[in-house]
């Protein structure tokens, strides 16, 4: 199952924890603080994200920072297995070929993934656009 969340820099978070566990696709069309991208990936860990992939502005800090916040939520000790978080980003990549990786290459090696969270950061929504895209990949 796939779902698209738009969420912005003034956007309270929702409660996504049903999806867990998930994969989520990161596609970074608004320029954020390191604060509110912190919050955020802290979000993500919590709510049972276990491949995160970033597309879009600054898309390494994002891979970098869900990787710092899973490492939080384990106090920086050992992670378990089934607890690892996978990151990628994709800098120079078209968004088609995130999503397409996505389908056919995101899987935790220890954990089934039947979701997808499109992850929207943005100021305008492209729920139908981005949705067809993933279909289609």
């Amino acid at each position: 199952m796939t779902k698209y969340l738009r969420i912005s820099g003034s956007s309270a978070l929702p409660d996504i924890s049903q999806m867990a566990p998930y994969r989520a696709v990161l596609v970074v069309e608004e320029k954020v603080t390191p604060e509110w991208r912190a919050m955020v990936s802290g979000w993500l860990i919590k709510s049972g994200c276990l491949y995160m992939l970033a597309w879009g502005d600054e898309c390494s800090k994002w891979d970098d920072s869900v990787d710092i916040a899973n490492l939080e939520e384990f106090d920086y000790r050992d992670i378990p297995e089934e607890a690892s978080v996978m990151t990628t980003w994709h800098e120079s990549e078209p968004l088609e070929d995130v999503f397409q990786f996505a389908k056919a290459f995101a899987f935790h090696p220890h954990v089934d993934l039947n979701q997808t969270l499109i992850l929207h950061i943005a100021e305008s929504e492209k729920q139908a656009e981005f949705l067809r895209m993933y279909d289609s990949a």
